[in-house]
């Protein structure tokens, strides 16, 4: 399992009055909290040597976990690796990764899996080299039937052969049974988590959906942990 634990306000978004938001990996390049993400998009890659990872879920167990922060700084800094990356925003009820990227949303994900339209209408540039974004599109009376259908199972294999990374932001494990669906499709999944916020019961519980769909946890990022202005960050992974 893989932990990361970054410094207090390091993934935090900054906005505007509009509502835009800033990647730390995007803006400062350089910073401790850039070098934490490079470094669990290593400890992924090392992790998962024998049986790669191509499709990647990033959930949290409650809202408001910075679990799509998480998902917008990877998929920077897997692009950054010169990776062709696709940032799919499966959060039908509450989209947030096109303020991130700044990209329109009049059609996404739900238009495509209602066949509104195509593969290639509903994917993106979002003017990062080899990053790519489908937005969630409009919020559809039915996003747990959309996301579990025979349609999603086939855009993902459609995917795999387009994108050497997918990165999936899906709602909270406990809100809706979304986050359930789709873990059960990919290859694997990132927990984000806020230290101190996340109750112990929550966590094991949101591990327990999980391990009900075989899904396999790839491991938990500790999101806003507090630590002394003069530290940075750490990390540690182990089997």
């Amino acid at each position: 399992m893989i932990y990361l634990c970054q410094r207090e306000g390091g993934v935090t978004v900054s906005r505007t009055r509009n509502e835009k938001r800033h990647l730390v990996t995007l803006m400062n390049s350089h910073s401790p909290v850039s070098e934490a993400y490079r470094a669990l998009r290593t400890h992924i890659e090392y992790s998962v040597v024998d049986n790669p990872a191509q499709i990647i879920m990033i959930t949290s167990a409650g809202r408001e976990e910075g679990k799509s922060t998480v998902a917008g700084n990877l998929a920077v800094v897997y692009a950054q690796n010169e990776r062709r990356v696709l940032l799919i925003d499966a959060v039908l009820r509450k989209p947030a990764v096109h303020r991130m990227f700044q990209v329109s949303s009049p059609a996404g994900l739900s238009s495509l899996l209602s066949h509104q339209i195509d593969l290639e209408d509903a994917v993106q540039e979002t003017g990062i080299p080899h990053l790519y974004v489908m937005t969630s599109g409009p919020i559809p009376p039915n996003p747990a039937e959309l996301l579990g259908s025979e349609k999603m199972k086939e855009l993902l294999e459609q995917l795999r052969t387009q994108f050497d990374i997918i990165l999936i932001d899906t709602p909270p494990l406990l809100a809706v049974t979304d986050a359930q669906l789709l873990a059960s499709q990919s290859d694997g999944v990132l927990l984000v988590m806020h230290a101190g916020k996340v109750r112990k019961e929550i966590a094991v519980k949101a591990k327990e959906n999980l391990q009900r769909v075989n899904a396999r946890l790839l491991g938990v990022v500790l999101n806003k942990v507090k630590r002394k202005t003069s530290e940075k960050y750490y990390y540690y992974y182990g089997n």
